[in-house]
Formats: structure tokens, sequence, C-alpha cells
């Protein structure tokens, strides 16, 4: 798998979710290759789209359609400010991935001092998912300059904030602890009301 991600400042989210609904009728057939995608907007007017794709050769052919071009230029002429782009190789898959069963997704991005240490560390979480029915899955995508993000699906919102709540057995604690001083400075982009595509 291979995922892109894209996120920037909007002032209306309404006029992007139109776009989105343009790109999946006009060009979401023709787009090989194309796994799904997950975006949405945070009450401050982040928004965040991350797209996967089969792999880096499909994610390619497609921005290179002219349609596509066609497409972005339009979708650009809606962000207030610069837009940052995310390509990610690697791609680790937690559960099922993602989910278009969601309520509510939580995208992290942080930039970890040991990217291998945080995918070992994800894969100790994975334990305790059994006990978390709100969580339905995940995709953590490691960008080319290092930067990880993380995007976690749940049930709902209120299903999720209770779930944090819970006290976690001790060897989790300790396994939270260090993925928090490995990962660093982590910035939470909660989705109250994603929009979930798929072919």
């Amino acid at each position: 798998m291979f995922v892109q991600v894209i996120r920037g400042k909007v002032k209306d989210p309404s006029a992007m979710q139109g776009r989105l609904d343009a790109w999946k009728r006009d060009l979401g057939p023709g787009a090989k290759g194309w796994l799904g995608a997950t975006m949405g907007t945070t009450d401050d007017g982040t928004y965040i789209n991350v797209v996967r794709f089969e792999s880096e050769d499909a994610a390619k052919a497609n921005s290179e359609r002219p349609e596509q071009g066609q497409w972005w230029q339009e979708t650009e002429k809606l962000f207030d400010g610069p837009v940052a782009f995310y390509n990610c190789p690697r791609v680790e898959v937690f559960r099922d991935g993602g989910s278009d069963q969601a309520g509510f997704v939580q995208v992290m991005v942080f930039k970890p001092s040991d990217v291998d240490k945080i995918v070992a560390l994800n894969k100790e979480f994975e334990k305790v998912a059994d006990q978390r029915p709100d969580i339905l899955g995940g995709v953590q995508a490691i960008a080319t300059d290092g930067t990880v993000i993380d995007t976690n699906y749940f049930t709902s919102e209120a299903a999720a904030r209770q779930g944090e709540s819970m006290d976690m057995p001790p060897e989790m604690q300790k396994t939270f602890a260090e993925f928090q001083k490995v990962a660093g400075d982590t910035e939470f982009i909660d989705l109250k009301n994603p929009t979930l595509m798929s072919p």
C-alpha cells in the first residue's frame, strides 16, 4: 500500500466537500489502484486527506492524469494558505486498516526520533485492541521525510473518549510512555464528521 496525505487550512468545508464528491463521481472510476480515502475538516479549519493506493506507481499515474490536474487546480483555490503534501511509501495497517464504518477519526502527526521503534511500539498496542471495541482499525503511514501520520478509526467520538479514560495495564502504560518519548511533539487532528470514500 502507498499513502498520500494532503493538509492545509480551508475557510469553507462545505465547498471542499463538494469538490470531493465531484472527484468520486467524475474521477474516482478512472483512478486505477485507488483503495480509498479518509478526509475531513476540524473545528479550527484544518483539513486533511489521507488517500490510499495499491502502490506508488498507481498514485503517480493518478497524479499525472490531465483530469486530476484540472480538478486540483480548482480545488487548490479553497485553501487558505500553503498546502502540505506527504508521500508515504511505508505503510503499516492495524486490524482492518481504514474503515468506512467509522463515526470518528483521529489523525496523529509527528516526527519520531526512531521510526522503526514507533512501528514496533504500535504493534504492541494491538495487543489491547480486543479490550477496546470502539477501535475499528488504523493506518500508520511513514512519509519520505520521516513524518508519521497515524489515522485511527473509531465507532464514535463518545466511545473513543470513554476508551481513552480506561486504565491501561501497567505494561501497556510503560509502552505508552515510551511511545510518547520517541514520538515527541504530536499534533492531534480530530475529524468529528469524517468523509470516508472507497471505490
